[in-house]
């Protein structure tokens, strides 16, 4: 039995199959979902969990090479959320693109992650290094 790290099989199974370049989608309660693609769905109610904390708990084991966002995050949050995403990547490059760019990236990646986040864009496809 996992004592500790993320304790979601689902999860788990999802990012162990995350290989050198691939994408994986972190997403928002609304953020739509692709036919065909795996989705693991996080959500219970209002930002719980939020995209930051799915964040969070993957950083300690999955290595992070960059990561797209939508533009419209920046205007729509308060510094200090987009602060805490900085951090939260590590030091990782963001790309900030429009929210459409970034939903014709979605089709491309090894799966998404849906949380119950209710922050404005905050949506993100993570490049593993």
């Amino acid at each position: 039995m996992l004592k500790s790290g993320i304790l979601n099989p689902h999860l788990l199974s999802l990012l162990a199959r995350v290989r050198h370049t691939n994408t994986l989608v972190i997403a928002d309660r609304g953020f739509p979902s692709w036919p065909g693609m795996e989705i693991i769905d996080l959500s219970l109610v209002d930002d719980v969990p939020t995209v930051l904390q799915v964040l969070r708990a993957l950083q300690p084991n999955f290595v992070i090479a960059r990561a797209f966002m939508a533009e419209e995050f920046l205007s729509a949050n308060p510094p200090a959320c987009r602060s805490a995403v900085e951090q939260a990547l590590g030091g990782a490059p963001v790309s900030f693109e429009p929210h459409d760019a970034i939903k014709k990236r979605v089709p491309g990646a090894a799966g998404l992650i849906r949380t119950g986040d209710t922050t404005q864009y905050a949506n993100m496809i993570l490049v593993s290094g």
